[in-house]
């Protein structure tokens, strides 16, 4: 009988050569996503380590952090230590579904892509994966993280999964049959270690000859889909099923483990989609309806919590309110009312940092209770599901005091900072997150401070069982993880690249997906950050009354119940939020690029924001196109379909290629559950439309505080300079 964790070993050097050579590529991804949630210092074990190479990475970003490498296999333990050496680092062999580690020992565990090996090599039970990470879990401290990067089960809606028969022969040849011909050895061999092996497929009519059409469950296509690319080793990637739970699985075993969900998110590399998946297959469903491009792995984050301590929230209606006001105001020129919701008081982003060994670290609020990402949100476009706790800044709401003295007594209070650690001030760029729906301006205070790595307990003051906990992040490290979809929070990005740009620091290499323009004529209308400036200002807008609302915005009041582990109430808190009516939650924005005479160009608008007026007395805002989405345009191919007809028909635009830009971001996390995917877009023909753009060099913009105060220009003007290398 074969030895089922024999199974999965490589085989000879030069076979593990090509998997260590396929598994390299991601590790940036696996070590962004690691590092957004784990601290400097501490201990880390990273299960099912592989080549060692995202072991060796940590390692070297951290060298406060003891970084333990496990693998089962003693050949890749021993490849691995001869590779490698740090002081903070060592690999040993061990098998990630048993205990190894003593308990309360870890402050961190990473289990990346290893999981699917514990259920396909266990007799194909899914029950093994959570058992093992029970076992795992018993290892981490209090406050300690469980980063699970692997597969998702997509479920078992059924889909038509359409292959092509002209890629190749057609004959069994793993090396050159055809990608149709494939499927069938896939349907014969796939789990070939069970006592059945294969699956169930339906043969469906195709209209094209090239084509062949089968009838299938969506995770068993995804199944396919995800391995057909790995024909060198067939032979073990076929045993191996890849999908073993799904995001609701996932999340809720989470919390029966006693882990808050501070990460769930599918990602799409986006170099497997445009090279193994964009016209290599194509998914729809019985409609006829072309799907988004399957997820090719799933993050998710949790943290080991306390009995006494909330692991999920609950949402109840309650019809008392107070803190925040909708109010409405009519445009001048066209007489159209806008809706906007009023936050009181001025709120300040404070981000203490430190130098240490050469690198930047910025103080964060971890795990801090957010139950309103989730209130009344629609399904988001990538599938993702918003986290309760987040990472984000700490903000600091002002009252009487003076700023600094506001900053001052608040980082005392809530996370342990005394005035004399604090050596100086520095004020950096304020904006508006979300103008179109909220009046709310942040301000950010740069707070350079005598190091401090952690702050575990903090005072409580959310209202709920804990605060969170303070802790450092390197700050380079954050700008990848945002890049990856690691970070929700937009303003501690933001304030990260601020930070950076004043102290002439790099921000690292982007490691998002990789922007490639054509060079074209200089746009007819270029324009000047001093032309820029030089528009009279507008005074749009006057406040009406109530009856004209637009209908637009709507404000909910709810009771949010805290739930431990068991599903015990533990706390309850009245807050308010704010939806949109008539659209979704969801927002799409686009950075508009264009390359000319060897420079970069980004369209924006000249627009009228109510809540730019109130903050700043003035309604003009430079913006970039960025839109709530109708409820009809559900996953991210429609919504690029969708922004594509908006651009021409409403700028007279053409686009060509259109990129991720890093990942999604909640604007403002304490009054709204919007979601924001970022994209770039290629602008082949620009040909006016009743909307039309101005051109500004983008290498300037992104040094132009007083230009970029539209909170949503301003990420995608940053993201879209450090993925084309003008951050430098």
């Amino acid at each position: 009988m074969v030895d089922p964790y024999r199974a999965q070993l490589r085989g000879n050097r030069g076979a593990y050569e090509r998997y260590l050579g396929g598994m390299d590529a991601s590790m940036q991804q696996k070590v962004a996503l690691t590092a957004a949630h784990i601290l400097g210092q501490g201990s880390i074990a990273d299960m099912g380590m592989g080549s060692g190479t995202g072991s060796h990475a940590l390692a070297a970003l951290y060298p406060g952090l003891a970084v333990v490498g496990l693998d089962i296999s003693e050949e890749m333990v021993a490849l691995a230590a001869a590779r490698y050496s740090l002081p903070n680092l060592q690999f040993r062999q061990g098998d990630v579904a048993h205990r190894v580690f003593e308990p309360s020992s870890l402050d961190a565990i990473l289990d990346s892509s290893v999981l699917h090996h514990v259920t396909s090599f266990g007799g194909y039970d899914r029950g093994a994966a959570m058992r093992a990470l029970a076992t795992q879990i018993e290892a981490l401290r209090e406050h300690g993280v469980l980063v699970v990067r692997d597969f998702l089960d997509p479920g078992e809606a059924p889909v038509v999964l359409e292959l092509p028969r002209n890629d190749g022969s057609d004959d069994d040849d793993l090396a050159a049959c055809s990608t149709a011909r494939l499927f069938d050895r896939f349907a014969r061999e796939f789990r070939s270690l069970a006592p059945s092996p294969g699956c169930v497929f339906e043969e469906l009519a195709a209209p094209d000859p090239n084509l062949r059409r089968v009838g299938l469950p969506l995770r068993l296509a995804v199944e396919f889909v995800l391995r057909k690319d790995y024909r060198a080793d067939w032979d073990t990637e076929i045993m191996e099923e890849y999908t073993y739970a799904t995001q609701g699985q996932f999340e809720a075993e989470f919390r029966r483990m006693g882990l808050r969900v501070i990460a769930s998110v599918p990602i799409c590399n986006p170099w497997i989609v445009r090279h193994r998946f964009r016209g290599k297959f194509s998914l729809r469903d019985h409609d006829g309806r072309e799907l988004d491009d399957p997820a090719t792995n799933y993050v998710i984050v949790g943290e080991k919590v306390s009995e006494s301590c909330g692991v999920e929230f609950r949402e109840r209606p309650h019809s008392s309110g107070g803190f925040l006001r909708l109010d409405h105001y009519r445009h001048l020129g066209s007489d159209q009312v806008l809706d906007l919701v009023a936050r009181p008081h001025l709120t300040i982003d404070a981000l203490p940092w430190f130098d240490h060994d050469g690198d930047t670290f910025v103080l964060a609020r971890m795990s801090y209770p957010r139950p309103i990402l989730r209130a009344g949100a629609d399904p988001a476009l990538d599938g993702s599901r918003s986290p309760q706790y987040v990472t984000e800044p700490m903000t600091v709401v002002q009252n009487d005091a003076p700023v600094a003295q506001t900053i001052e007594e608040a980082l005392a209070e809530r996370a342990g900072i005394a005035t004399t650690s604090i050596r100086r001030f520095e004020h950096g760029p304020a904006f508006f997150p979300s103008p179109g729906g909220v009046r709310e301006e942040i301000r950010t205070c740069l707070v350079e401070i005598d190091p401090l790595f952690v702050q575990p307990d903090v005072p409580e003051t959310s209202g709920f069982s804990a605060s969170g906990r303070i802790a450092a992040v390197e700050a380079t490290q954050l700008l990848r993880a945002a890049q990856v979809g690691g970070i929700a929070d937009a303003r501690l990005e933001l304030g990260v690249h601020a930070l950076l740009r004043l102290r002439g620091r790099p921000p690292g290499p982007w490691i998002g997906e990789k922007i490639t323009l054509s060079e074209g004529p200089t746009p007819a209308r270029a324009s000047t950050l001093e032309q820029l400036r030089a528009r009279r200002a507008r005074r749009a807008f006057v406040r009406t009354t109530a009856g004209e609302t637009a209908g637009f915005l709507e404000l909910r009041t709810a009771a949010f119940d805290e739930l431990s582990r068991t599903g015990d109430v533990l706390h309850t808190r009245v807050l308010e939020y704010v939806v949109p009516s008539v659209r979704s939650t969801n927002t799409l924005a686009v950075a508009l690029l264009r390359r000319a005479d060897g420079r970069i160009w980004f369209g924006v608008i000249d627009e009228d924001r109510p809540a730019a007026q109130c903050m700043t007395g003035r309604s003009d805002l430079w913006v970039a196109p960025a839109w709530r989405l109708p409820r009809s345009v559900q996953g991210m191919r429609g919504a690029r379909t969708w922004m594509t007809d908006r651009l021409r028909d409403h700028h007279g635009l053409t686009i060509g290629q259109v990129f991720e830009l890093g990942g999604r971001y909640h604007p403002s996390s304490g009054t709204t559950p919007e979601v924001v995917f970022p994209c770039a877009a290629e602008v082949t023909v620009d040909d006016g439309g009743p909307e039309s753009l101005t051109w500004v060099e983008l290498s300037t913009l992104v040094d132009a505080d007083d230009v970029l105060r539209d909170g949503h220009t301003r990420v995608l003007a940053w993201r879209a300079a450090h993925a084309l290398g003008l951050l430098a």
